[in-house]
């Protein structure tokens, strides 16, 4: 990275001039290499080793960008998910910018900070906000786009707590342990394969028994990885007590390690997540789950999160997450009521809970004080209207056992990318194999070659996960669905096969680039020419019209359906030609941007929107930008 970027400075870049094809290769290379998975106290050091400052007693729990242009003042903290990149694409250019942290700074989960952002002194930004310029010390700053709430709480100890070298040491330890996890959920697995495999079988005899062993081995790793990730939650979550604690302590090691885990869990184990068994998985992990919720793939401390009877999570909830500042760590329950709905990226802080029938809305945080029924939508959340719809309750919360049994019964398919998966690591691992020892060119050559055998691995998976969308629920219309009806679970059996299959073997690799735009193609998106894509979040794909030119950042969705009342909701989702979607944008379903039109970071377009032509916008929900 530092021989890629060299001489890259902060400012503004033509779209897919050398400095952007310089920046996207250093971060697909942090990816390829593992990087981006390093915790702990690894991303001090890695981070230092970009070329970023950061100065003494910092809590970092967030990747330092690659370009090296962050600078944290002595004992901030930066909180898990915060994006620290400090570029995005603007229409036809790449904003590039430092990010300075001050001295015992504060900058909550899932914050944003654009290019050229800077955070003062003891200053305090919540979480999930958006920070465009600067925040001057000791204040503290609230929102999307962030705006001043007052000053700085610094609601902790006086003191700061000691940094003992132990404890750093468990920390980088846990780190390891985590990448290690993987590696000892393999060997049951080739325990299975070896089974099948003679010692001294020929590369076509040691193929055809691996293949048999496919399905057995698959299920023992995904076993192994369960029991082994559901010992260590349990235990670590032993003497989990709510409070303040010095961040590097027991209990604040333990709460930072337990979320490490349930982050892994819902990329290893996604089959797991969104379906009849997972509040199943969630009990067994220490979770309260009451009878009939619906959880997807949620992010939590399970032992300090409690869900009501009938509740639905979306994708990408985070509940009790830990809180951290001048040294210390506060952790607290969080509570999802009965019949309540945290929706899509929806935040609940500890302490805080959605009410028994409230809503808390796509983006937007759980606030302090709700009452029942209430809904809210926004950063800092702001009460909605909202009237809940009539809808058949065998449909929605009441199911006949024949459609549990029908659920459960497509809801087994999932296993089947996963085999899919394990069969395709088998012939590539043989094709590898037979140009080395096969009369083929021999390591050096298969190192050459072993680029072209992977891209023909991952076309391969990405048309299996396109042919199962087109077979399972054909092309996406708007309209509405009930929870209960088998066109959710097959659609939801669709997206199982781009998360395990596709996404790993390819399309995840190759964010804004061409083949990323011909798989969506593929899939039904309507992708004109020139478009850069870094997201493969379109739900719906079919309802997706992306024009010429536009350019959609990272994690960014296309958000083609809704699902508050348990049904699911579809509409369509249009970018015209040269819009823009900033980082972490979410758009909502029957919404259209107008031709060149930015939206900018973390901004939300409620559903049925219509952003005019040639216009500038940010927030959560949108406003208009003047920068």
């Amino acid at each position: 990275a530092r021989l890629l970027l060299r001489g890259v400075r902060a400012g503004r870049h033509p779209r897919g001039g050398s400095v952007h094809l310089r920046l996207w290769t250093a971060e697909r290379l942090a990816e390829c290499v593992g990087a981006t998975s390093l915790t702990g106290s690894w991303l001090e050091r890695y981070g230092r080793a970009l070329g970023a400052k950061i100065g003494p007693e910092v809590d970092l729990h967030s990747l330092p960008p690659v370009t090296g242009m962050l600078k944290l003042g002595r004992g901030c903290a930066v909180e898990s998910e915060v994006d620290l990149t400090g570029h995005w694409l603007d229409g036809d250019h790449l904003e590039i910018g430092a990010i300075k942290v001050g001295a015992g700074a504060v900058v909550g989960t899932r914050s944003i900070l654009f290019p050229g952002a800077r955070v003062g002194k003891r200053a305090e930004v919540a979480p999930g906000s958006a920070v465009v310029g600067q925040i001057p010390t000791g204040q503290r700053w609230a929102g999307a786009p962030a705006g001043k709430l007052g000053k700085a709480k610094h609601n902790w100890p006086g003191e700061r707590p000691p940094r003992g070298l132990p404890w750093r040491a468990a920390y980088g330890a846990a780190g390891f342990g985590l990448t290690a996890l993987p590696v000892l959920a393999a060997l049951p697995a080739l325990l299975v394969v070896s089974r099948f495999v003679p010692a001294d079988a020929g590369l076509t005899e040691a193929l055809r028994g691996a293949l048999l062993a496919v399905v057995p081995a698959a299920l023992a790793y995904g076993f192994a990885y369960a029991a082994l990730l559901l010992v260590f939650v349990r235990l670590l979550s032993l003497g989990l007590r709510t409070g303040t604690h010095p961040t590097h302590s027991r209990v604040g090691w333990q709460a930072w390690t337990v979320t490490q885990l349930m982050d892994l869990s819902r990329e290893t184990l996604f089959p797991l997540y969104a379906g009849l068994i997972t509040p199943v998985w969630l009990r067994l992990l220490g979770m309260k789950i009451g009878r009939g919720a619906e959880v997807s793939t949620v992010l939590a401390l399970p032992s300090l999160t409690t869900v009501g009877e009938g509740a639905f999570l979306a994708d990408d909830t985070l509940t009790a997450p830990y809180e951290l500042g001048g040294g210390w760590m506060r952790i607290g329950h969080s509570e999802i009521g009965r019949r309540a709905f945290l929706g899509n990226s929806g935040m609940t802080a500890p302490g805080r809970s959605v009410p028994d029938d409230g809503l808390v809305g796509v983006l937007s945080a759980t606030p302090k004080k709700a009452k029942k029924g209430s809904s809210y939508l926004g950063l800092p959340p702001v009460r909605l209207p909202r009237s809940t719809a009539d809808a058949d309750q065998s449909r929605t919360y009441e199911p006949p056992a024949r459609l549990l049994w029908a659920r459960g019964l497509v809801e087994l398919c999932r296993l089947v990318p996963v085999f899919c998966s394990a069969a395709l690591a088998v012939l590539t691992g043989a094709a590898l194999c037979a140009l080395i020892t096969g009369g083929g060119p021999g390591i050096w050559g298969a190192a050459l070659l072993s680029g072209a055998v992977l891209l023909i691995a991952g076309t391969a998976a990405c048309t299996v996960a396109v042919t199962a969308k087109w077979l399972l629920v054909g092309r996406h219309r708007t309209g509405e669905h009930p929870l209960w009806s088998g066109f959710v679970w097959r659609n939801e059996l669709a997206d199982t096969f781009v998360e395990v299959l596709a996404v790993p073997w390819l399309a995840g690799s190759v964010p804004g680039t061409p083949v990323l735009a011909l798989w969506l193609r593929a899939l039904g998106g309507r992708i004109g020419r020139g478009v850069w894509c870094e997201s493969y979040w379109l739900p719906e794909t079919d309802l997706v019209v992306l024009g010429d030119g536009v350019s959609v950042n990272r994690g960014c969705v296309l958000q083609t359906h809704l699902f508050h009342d348990r049904i699911l909701r579809t509409d369509t989702v249009v970018l015209r030609e040269g819009a823009t979607l900033g980082p972490g944008g979410i758009v909502l379903p029957g919404s259209t941007v107008g031709a060149r039109s930015t939206l900018g970071p973390a901004s939300l377009v409620m559903a049925g929107e219509s952003v005019p032509a040639d216009t500038r916008w940010l927030g959560n929900p949108i406003e208009a930008w003047r920068s």
